[in-house]
């Protein structure tokens, strides 16, 4: 599977396989269940982003994020589920569907579990947004987080603890949308049948991310048979490996913000002899193109659709006036509202410039070490119960963990250790690393950072880390901290007015 050659010509054998394949042009007046309204989304013509960016071609979204469950994903949720139906594997009242997600497939069979009897247990990194972890409760799905940095085959991944799972859990089946046959063959079936069907078997270039990556190879298996001139073009961000060739993986991004898309393996839904051109991403554009489909073209998407609609812009722009290019939009709004929608998320990732307020006479003095609560940094190499004895002697909200270097590594609060204990089953005999937030809004002394960018992000933290960058060692040491009310102390004390700084 290194290149793509391995794969087994058996499993992408889609033509020879059963099918499930709905009519395009009726739809029946009343639907038994919200499971039959999955699929059949429209196709959108673009019209200000593409003559905005100077593209000649039609540019046309095709909607996925309008299924039931918010996602492309609804479609290979229900196809697994019924697979494994027919083949007596899940047993509606005993079985208990067991899957790793980014979110979106959880979703789509928490959804599918809901309407069919089954309990359903969904295994989610960490970074994942909250809006999906509520949704999949609100479904009745059981959640489990895993930590965002672990590797796809470190114990602690969600792929392995869903396998771990459902080896211990009595009638547990794992659907495995990475190396389940019904992901790509429900986009085979369906997705590329409606795009060919909307525009007449007549299409030019179809962009799409790429995740499990059976959406990409089953709309490309078969449009290529019905459209061999279509070019298909692969997203991926950097931090990702799926792209090819190689060395446009090549990136010193560990962690990406955009949900969704990309892997550290490769998938065995994964077929990258039917990708034409691949388009590597960044989350800043990405996600800012995901703001302006909603913006200008009233698209209530998610983040990887700015990541596919930026890979389009650059792929569509080799083709001429009269040719057709589709961007496949994978998921809804929903899943991000207190992400990539919130202006404080965007500016304190860099993603957006703070705002100025001229009207506050404090907004734009900068940031001094006397604002800061000095907090205690502890080795990484610590123990647990260290790192909460020490949080209690020095009656602090947080404590920095630090690496050989007195560099910042993660903080420790006792709201996260609450957390851990209440929700993930943690004990205090695990190693500190377990209990470290690797992800936390900070600010660096040495970029003179404004108390207005300090107000922005605790909009939204309860906390922000201080830092100072030693320039010649490229050490960041940890100052402190600061909250709303070392802030509100601040700007409501006269004298500090009276100077206006």
């Amino acid at each position: 599977m290194e290149n793509g050659k391995k794969l087994s010509s058996e499993y992408f054998n889609l033509k020879e396989m059963p099918h499930i394949v709905k009519t395009l042009d009726r739809n029946p007046k009343i639907q038994e269940n919200v499971l039959n309204v999955i699929g059949n989304t429209p196709l959108v013509k673009l019209s200000k982003i593409p003559k905005e960016e100077g593209v000649q071609c039609e540019m046309y979204a095709k909607c996925e994020f309008l299924n039931p469950g918010g996602s492309v994903k609804d479609r290979i949720a229900y196809r697994m589920v019924l697979d494994a139906e027919k083949k007596g594997i899940l047993k509606p009242g005993k079985s208990v569907i067991v899957e790793p997600t980014s979110g979106n497939t959880g979703i789509g069979l928490a959804l599918a579990a809901a309407v069919r009897g089954y309990r359903c247990i969904i295994v989610l990194p960490e970074k994942m947004s909250d809006e999906k972890v509520n949704t999949l409760r609100a479904l009745g799905a059981e959640i489990i987080r895993t930590p965002t940095e672990a590797a796809s085959e470190s114990p602690d991944s969600n792929i392995m603890v869903a396998r771990r799972l459902s080896n211990e859990i009595p009638d547990a089946v794992l659907l495995d949308q990475y190396n389940n046959v019904c992901n790509p063959l429900a986009h085979y079936d369906g997705t590329a049948e409606e795009i060919l069907w909307s525009l007449d078997n007549d299409v030019d270039m179809v962009v799409i991310g790429a995740g499990t990556c059976g959406t990409i190879s089953g709309v490309a298996h078969k449009i290529k048979e019905k459209c061999p001139k279509c070019v298909v073009v692969g997203v991926d961000p950097y931090g990702s490996i799926l792209a090819q060739p190689e060395e446009l993986n090549e990136s010193d991004v560990m962690v990406y913000e955009v949900e969704g898309i990309g892997y550290d393996f490769l998938p065995k839904a994964l077929d990258r002899t039917v990708i034409d051109k691949w388009v590597k991403t960044e989350d800043k554009t990405s996600l800012n193109m995901a703001r302006r489909l909603i913006k200008e073209e009233g698209l209530l998407c998610g983040g990887s659709s700015g990541s596919a609609m930026w890979g389009a812009i650059q792929a569509a722009k080799s083709l001429k006036a009269g040719q057709r290019c589709v961007v496949l939009l994978p998921d809804n709004i929903r899943n991000y509202m207190t992400k990539f929608i919130s202006d404080q998320w965007m500016e304190a990732r860099g993603f957006k410039p703070y705002d100025n307020n001229e009207k506050l006479w404090w907004w734009n003095n900068p940031l001094t070490e006397d604002l800061v609560q000095v907090t205690k940094s502890l080795s990484q190499d610590s123990t647990t119960c260290e790192a909460v004895a020490a949080l209690r002697a020095n009656k602090s909200t947080l404590l920095t963990i630090v690496n050989d270097n007195g560099s910042i590594s993660g903080i420790f609060s006792g709201d996260n250790a609450r957390r851990r204990l209440a929700h993930l089953s943690g004990s205090t005999e695990e190693p500190l690393d377990k209990f470290t937030v690797k992800k936390f809004y900070k600010v660096d002394l040495s970029d003179s950072p404004t108390l207005g960018s300090v107000s922005r992000i605790l909009d939204i933290a309860p906390y922000v880390v201080v830092v100072k960058t030693d320039g010649e060692k490229h050490v960041q040491k940890p100052v402190g901290y600061i909250t709303s009310e070392d802030l509100l102390e601040y700007v409501t004390d006269k004298k500090h007015k009276m100077n206006g700084k």
